[in-house]
């Protein structure tokens, strides 16, 4: 008798063992269970640590309550400016009503992934192709937002998106780095042009300076003597500045050069020889009145 119950005890501890290790249930912290009875929803959610269901009744789902993260494959769309872009992303994502991504949706994943990517070729046909390069952070809450508005019903909260490249034709690359290279000769011209006015604005006021001092204008040319003999050359060649010039003329002491006749302009006719003397009256009476003939004129460039 003592051995049947022994063996019957033995038997009923078994029993509630296997028991127990079937309804058993451990949660870890960053997970959320799921209870299902016989079908039915349970209302209440099972937190982390140890749980027990009723074996072959309950079914225990565990739903992973951290964040996501998505990549969007790369969708290729058309630009509002009919620019061809592929354009890829990540959507980052955490589940905070577990009952609602289990009951309302048959994959959250899978549908949060869809509608990242139907709301990514939208924000590329409704963006330019200058928004997509420089303009990210307004398109990244454009599409979150548009991606957060039915992941709420799913007990999905979308945490943030971020557009991760944007590849363009060859033909664009091409295109937009002449653009660039253009641009940037404007400006280096426009730079250059500005030293220019500032270098001759200060060049003339130099001038004004030695106009007033003419020895300044001597001093200077000793100047560009001095830094060209530190080349070391072997040939010197040094302009004579006409200022100087003036200012050995206007010097006290200074002779003057004797003045040279100008050489008769070869395009002005010669001039007629003079006439001849007029004879006294007491040779008139004695002179033979003969025809005058006229001098040849001789004209220049015949």
């Amino acid at each position: 008798m003592v051995e049947e119950l022994a063996v019957a005890g033995a038997a009923v501890a078994a029993a509630g063992a296997a028991y127990l290790m079937a309804a058993a249930r451990v949660v870890k912290q960053y997970e959320r269970g799921v209870v299902f009875r016989l079908g039915k929803l349970m209302s209440d959610v099972r937190g982390p640590g140890f749980t027990l269901i009723v074996p072959f009744v309950d079914q225990l789902r565990k739903v992973n309550m951290q964040i996501v993260t998505l990549p969007v494959p790369a969708q290729e769309g058309i630009t509002r400016d009919n620019v061809t872009v592929r354009v890829d992303a990540v959507v980052y994502f955490k589940v905070v009503a577990a009952d609602e991504a289990i009951i309302r949706v048959e994959d959250y994943r899978f549908a949060v992934s869809q509608m990242a990517q139907t709301s990514l070729r939208s924000i590329i046909g409704k963006s330019e192709l200058d928004d997509l390069l420089s303009s990210r952070e307004q398109l990244n809450q454009g599409l979150e937002l548009m991606i957060d508005s039915p992941a709420v019903e799913w007990g999905v909260s979308i945490d943030r998106v971020e557009i991760k490249d944007v590849s363009l034709p060859e033909t664009m690359k091409r295109s937009m780095a002449r653009q660039a290279e253009a641009d940037r000769e404007r400006r280096a011209r426009v730079i250059n042009a500005d030293a220019e006015l500032q270098a001759s604005k200060k060049l003339a006021e130099a001038a004004k300076e030695m106009s007033e001092q003419p020895a300044a204008l001597q001093l200077r040319l000793l100047q560009t003597v001095v830094a060209v003999a530190a080349e070391k050359n072997s040939t010197l060649v040094l302009p004579f500045p006409v200022e100087l010039l003036r200012f050995l003329e206007r010097a006290p002491g200074a002779a003057a050069p004797p003045a040279t006749p100008a050489p008769p302009s070869p395009s002005a006719p010669l001039a007629p020889p003079p006439p001849p003397p007029s004879p006294s009256p007491s040779e008139q009476g004695h002179a033979i009145s003969t025809p005058a003939t006229p001098a040849p004129h001789t004209l220049v460039g015949e």
